[in-house]
């Protein structure tokens, strides 16, 4: 009997501190842990990304004193009028969008076989060799990347090497450079997410389909693509997002060609233009906010 009173005495029931309080409190409210837990990662988003946007959509509006070179805060039209107006613009903006449409479609092509095989060819060992070799010129600098493909088709160059015996030469500098170079680029963006996409499409459709007589064209056409659309938008807008905001390729491999990147650079650094090129930044905004609008439209995104 003494030794039970004694237990009874040594369980002494636990402080009702203000961190215990709180610690209560929020195991029972899932939703407040979870604000809690999201609220520095979304005010550092809002604060760098959203405020950063607002600012530079303000500037767009803004001039440049023509004698003294200072940016007058003076609401005006005028840079919004000369970049859609302006014939420079237009070329460079048809032409940019034309290089990141290329780009995007290069990758689909080649991401397309290369991640149906590491997701249902493959085994699990060579599967993980794949992803890794497919993560692996992440690991390397965007510029020795970039400058490497330069020493490729430069005149000479490795390109040139290996084509010469079937009469090929290097595409050199320009427009073909640069879209190849950004394929190589983003590849990578765009072959994880197929093969996400490729691995939740279960194998049992696959088998099914073959069983009941159809060939692999048509397994594909009807069960596969529909299933991997989501997963290959998703991959077309790392590309095109990327690709239509690059500018340090074209200066490396482009030759005398410009993006829209360029003349984003182009005015805040020499020209010293900043509401010029805040006006010229928020073309690639539109078009991907045109983009993303179509891209929604078909419902792939609900289903990613």
């Amino acid at each position: 009997m003494s030794s039970t009173s004694s237990i009874e005495r040594a369980v002494v029931a636990p402080r009702a501190t203000t961190a215990r309080k709180i610690s209560v409190f929020l195991s029972q409210h899932a939703r407040v842990r979870l604000g809690m837990l999201l609220s520095a990662p979304l005010a550092w988003l809002a604060l760098v990304y959203i405020v950063a946007l607002a600012a530079l959509l303000v500037t767009a509006f803004w001039s440049v004193d023509s004698f003294t070179g200072q940016v007058s805060t003076q609401f005006t039209l005028d840079n919004v009028i000369t970049v859609v107006t302006g014939a420079l613009y237009q070329t460079v903006t048809l032409r940019t969008i034309g290089v990141a449409l290329l780009v995007t479609i290069v990758d689909i092509l080649i991401a397309l076989p290369i991640a149906f095989f590491m997701a249902k060819v493959a085994g699990p060992r060579l599967q993980r060799i794949l992803v890794i070799a497919v993560l692996m010129p992440l690991w390397a600098s965007y510029l020795v990347k970039a400058y490497a493909w330069r020493s490729v088709l430069s005149q000479g160059g490795i390109f040139e090497w290996l084509v010469r015996p079937f009469g090929g030469e290097s595409p050199g500098y320009g427009l073909p450079a640069t879209i190849i170079t950004l394929s190589y680029l983003w590849l990578p963006y765009v072959i994880l997410p197929i093969y996400a996409g490729l691995e939740r499409v279960p194998n049992s459709l696959l088998e099914a389909s073959s069983d009941l007589g159809a060939k692999t064209g048509r397994t594909l056409r009807t069960i596969v693509l529909p299933m991997l659309w989501p997963s290959i938008i998703a991959g077309s807008i790392f590309s095109f997002s990327l690709s239509l905001g690059d500018y340090i390729t074209v200066n490396i491999v482009g030759g005398a060609n410009q993006l829209l990147g360029n003349l984003v650079y182009t005015n805040v650094g020499a020209a010293n233009n900043l509401p010029l090129a805040a006006a010229i930044a928020l073309i690639p905004i539109a078009i991907m906010v045109v983009y993303l609008t179509a891209a929604r439209r078909t419902g792939a995104l609900e289903n990613l």
